[in-house]
């Protein structure tokens, strides 16, 4: 019997390891890297807990050698998706029903496993299938997961310790029920943790999942299963689906068992859900909660009271950490005339350092993009800026997918702020600049927040705190996450709540108890204590 009231006290967030040359970590990690780059592994369905093979295969390769098969895994098939969700519903009767400090138990023990047990094989897993040197992977699919775990767990002890008031003639208590049916995550490629958190925080508030990995990370997706599974969490809880995302979305919008959807990828599939839901809303049990993290298009925006090699560093760190594919990673910039050719000398001298190669050389900061559609989309904007009278590239513009999916950082100078590079989201290791006469500072403010469609994440550089706080006001709507003298990159779990608005997706912030209040549905209780037995009430005398 469990009679206590039990808080799990705020976390510290897991340190990062630097894994410089002659550490522990780094020796341990490279021989993880070696075992996983010489073997391939067959990856099937998990539903119930049990192992599913269908026999359709698929291959994971690595991105900086795509010859290179880390692993065969098998396709799911609309039977599976039926199966996966019986088998949720099935779960949920008694996950659902144990106290929520045994499901935040399990949490714990995850994150403590991944600290120590998992971190290598998480890392080297991300490293070699997603395209991630040592440094990425770790404040990923290590600390940030972690975090992930750990927090959330803190903020559960928050949420259900918030109870209405109560007075001598009634006790008032509120029950923070999990929603009614079960929930779908589809998450991408690029974290790990975000993998991770897409699951774990629906599940901590008691519901059961049915989960499509990005194709192009179900290695460390896979592992994560693993992880959950030696934490004690029980079969069926969450269901494992690689494969075709819309035979999976097929069968779940069509479920009347279908109670939301915890997303992160593009604006135009999450539009996509929201407009198939919205017609299949008659057929479920409830309404459904969707909650969506999208597209992005972020800014670093300087004034010319800027410290020049600052403002260098948040551009190379911001727009090229692994080669531009964050939600977050700067992919446009406005800068003065005056501090201009400062700034780009600077960015010049930084990029001569800079080395492109394969994730197992330590020494490489940039590594391949995703895949091929990822290349042959970012080049095209490379080769479109190249013959463009309304741009010139003043920095890489070179690419080869001979062996990996290389493309050189790319800095592209734009003649008029609607080139459509710095309009469109990218998501490679491409900025474009828009450098602007210092007098039209107030001007480029209003470009840059009507410019593009999307508002997850901004920077503004000013030491003149008078134009920064102008610039905040003026871009108040124009990002979720803002940076006053930072990249626009690196949320921590806890300390930046991550999320966007307009065509960024719902602004729902993970890293936070605002997240997972959208995973329950309250129920208020009013006992009254000594209730009426007369129906008059005093007005009613004469």
């Amino acid at each position: 019997m469990n009679n206590s009231n039990f808080e799990f006290r705020e976390p510290k967030n897991e340190p990062v390891y630097s894994y410089a040359p002659g550490s522990i970590e780094r020796e341990l990690l490279q021989k993880e890297l070696h075992r996983q780059y010489n073997q391939t592994i067959e990856i099937p369905l998990i539903i119930g807990g049990k192992e599913v093979k269908t026999g359709n295969l698929g291959k994971v390769v690595m991105p900086t050698d795509h010859q290179h098969v880390l692993a065969t895994y098998h396709k799911v098939g609309k039977a599976e998706v039926e199966m996966a969700i019986k088998a949720a519903m099935e779960a949920k009767k008694e996950w659902e029903n144990i106290h929520w400090i045994e499901r935040a138990s399990i949490m714990m023990k995850a994150g403590e496993l991944l600290s120590k047990k998992y971190r290598y094989k998480l890392n080297a897993a991300t490293m070699l299938g997603q395209g991630k040197n040592a440094y990425q992977a770790e404040i990923d699919s290590a600390c940030e997961a972690i975090d992930f775990f750990r927090f959330n767990a803190y903020f559960a002890s928050k949420i259900y310790g918030q109870q209405p008031l109560s007075d001598n003639s009634t006790i008032n208590r509120m029950e923070y029920r999990p929603l009614e049916g079960f929930v779908y995550s589809i998450s991408p490629f690029n974290f790990t943790a975000i993998a991770c958190n897409l699951n774990v925080s629906p599940v901590l508030m008691g519901n059961v999942m049915i989960w499509k990995p990005a194709t192009t990370a179900i290695l460390s997706n896979y592992y994560l299963m693993e992880l959950f599974k030696e934490a004690g969490l029980p079969d069926g809880v969450i269901n494992f689906l690689p494969g075709s995302g819309s035979i999976i979305s097929d069968a779940v919008f069509s479920s009347p068992d279908f109670a939301g959807v915890h997303f992160t990828g593009s604006t135009s599939t999450f539009n996509a859900f929201w407009k198939t839901i919205g017609e299949n809303v008659g057929k479920y049990k409830t309404y459904p909660k969707i909650v969506g993290e999208t597209g992005g298009k972020d800014f670093i925006f300087s004034h010319s009271s800027a410290n020049t090699t600052e403002l260098a560093v948040a551009i190379v760190r911001g727009a090229f950490e692994y080669q531009g594919q964050k939600c977050s990673a700067a992919s446009r910039a406005y800068i003065p005339k005056s501090i201009w050719n400062d700034t780009f000398e600077q960015i010049k001298e930084m990029m001569k350092t800079i080395k492109m190669g394969d994730v197992t050389d330590f020494s490489n900061f940039i590594n391949a993009v995703i895949d091929e559609k990822s290349f042959d989309n970012i080049a095209g904007y490379i080769d479109r800026a190249a013959k463009s009278k309304d741009a010139e590239i003043i920095l890489g513009g070179k690419y080869d997918k001979s062996k990996g999916f290389f493309i050189e950082p790319t800095i592209i100078l734009a003649k008029t702020p609607n080139y459509e590079s710095m309009v469109e989201e990218i998501f490679g290791p491409v900025l474009t600049i828009y450098v602007y006469d210092d007098n039209k500072y107030e001007e480029t403010l209003s470009l840059c927040d009507q410019t593009s469609p999307y508002a997850l994440t901004g920077s503004i550089f000013a030491r003149d705190r008078y134009a920064m706080n102008f610039a905040m006001d003026k871009l108040r709507y124009a990002a979720g996450n803002f940076y006053l003298n930072d990249k626009p990159t690196g949320a921590v779990v806890g300390n930046q709540p991550f999320g966007g608005a307009r065509g960024s997706g719902t602004n729902d912030k993970a890293g936070s108890e605002l997240n997972l209040y959208r995973w329950v549905s309250p129920r208020a209780i009013k006992e009254a204590l000594v209730p009426p037995t007369d129906y008059r009430y005093p007005f009613l005398e004469k």
